[in-house]
């Protein structure tokens, strides 16, 4: 029976602190008390929370608009809320949620604002919901509110066996969408199961085999690669066609800030837009629009939340979990994830 904590008592909690530019072995576990939560606050007991390429990027303090170190990282985590600080209402204790938090995840609790929570189906597990918050958010955004695909178009997806990839094209094969997806062939006959056409995204000509799969282009594609990849799969699209970046792991090793890269990046999509071939580009961002209209922000992100994990909930999504590590464990959960030889999302189980 889990004891509810009193909302004056603090907690004596466990976290994964990054301290600096180190590598994975340099994560650091550390303990800390928590203060009771604030006014409209919970105190939620995580139970998963991922590993994705945010926090790859932040090790090397390469992610925009990441904290000054020392941070906890975790970008996302479902949990049980324990307690509510004021203004908020009790009978959310002991329920399960769902909650994007940029960094905080990795602990054993953590304090959040109760207005960003969205329910978790009681059916279904913790860590496969965990697989959907950011991935699965970005995923239903992309392909429904960037590029708007309709059933009987074709799109391509780059990395289609990652965390993002893999709920991306299950998305739309549920749609009706033809998918042309690239990853390593040890992935193919996985995603041949789920109704993709795979591509070996080393091959030398890879444009010119998909385009022996779309002659006439593709309707959409998402790139997460950079501005080269980027380029290339503009290049693929059908007339009136819409291409969306969003990520630049390609160049998550170089040195420097991202910023520069990030800057040419949104000029080329600039330059994209305005060509008379009636082609789209844009450049997907979580974040945007949280600070210049958060209530609209939060009511799409609870709207597309809540409809992901429906869709989970009924067995139309696969959840990919790579492997689960004890939060003990963080340092071979990093290097996994960063070995990008799994098919879908590496969690942690605080």
């Amino acid at each position: 029976m889990t004891q509810t904590l009193h909302p004056t008592r603090s907690t004596r909690i466990t976290e994964v602190v990054l301290p600096g530019l180190v590598e994975p072995t340099g994560l650091q576990i550390q303990q800390r008390t928590l203060p009771a939560p604030a006014a409209g606050q919970v105190l939620v007991q995580v139970e998963a929370s991922g590993v994705s390429f945010a926090e790859q990027g932040m090790r090397r303090g390469r992610y925009p608009g990441q904290p000054k170190f020392p941070f906890v990282p975790g970008y996302d985590l479902v949990g049980t809320v324990r307690e509510v600080g004021t203004g908020v209402d009790r009978a959310m204790i002991g329920t399960r949620v769902a909650v994007a938090t940029k960094t905080g995840g990795w602990a054993t609790y953590a304090l959040v604002a109760a207005i960003d929570l969205v329910s978790v189906p009681s059916s279904v597990d913790p860590a496969e919901a965990e697989t959907v918050i950011v991935n699965g958010v970005t995923a239903w955004q992309m392909l429904h509110r960037s590029a708007q695909a309709k059933p009987g178009q074709t799109i391509l997806v780059h990395g289609a066996n990652g965390g993002v990839g893999s709920i991306l094209v299950q998305l739309a094969r549920h749609a009706g969408i033809r998918v042309i997806g690239t990853a390593s062939p040890r992935h193919h006959s996985a995603l041949r199961e789920l109704g993709v056409e795979p591509i070996d995204y080393n091959t030398p000509d890879l444009n010119a085999q998909i385009r022996r799969l779309a002659p006439d282009g593709v309707d959409a594609a998402f790139d997460h690669l950079g501005l080269n990849s980027a380029r290339r799969s503009f290049d693929l699209l059908a007339r009136g066609g819409t291409l969306v970046a969003y990520g630049m792991a390609a160049d998550l090793n170089e040195e420097g800030s991202m910023l520069p890269m990030f800057l040419k990046m949104v000029g080329q999509i600039l330059v994209w837009t305005a060509l008379p071939n009636g082609c789209r580009a844009s450049f997907y961002d979580f974040w945007s629009g949280k600070t210049i209209t958060p209530r609209v922000f939060r009511r799409r992100q609870h709207e597309d939340l809540s409809r992901v994990l429906d869709l989970l909930a009924q067995g139309v999504i696969t959840p990919y979990i790579a492997a689960r590590f004890p939060l003990n464990e963080v340092v071979q959960a990093m290097e996994l994830a960063e070995s990008r030889t799994v098919m879908g999302k590496v969690v942690l189980i605080p």
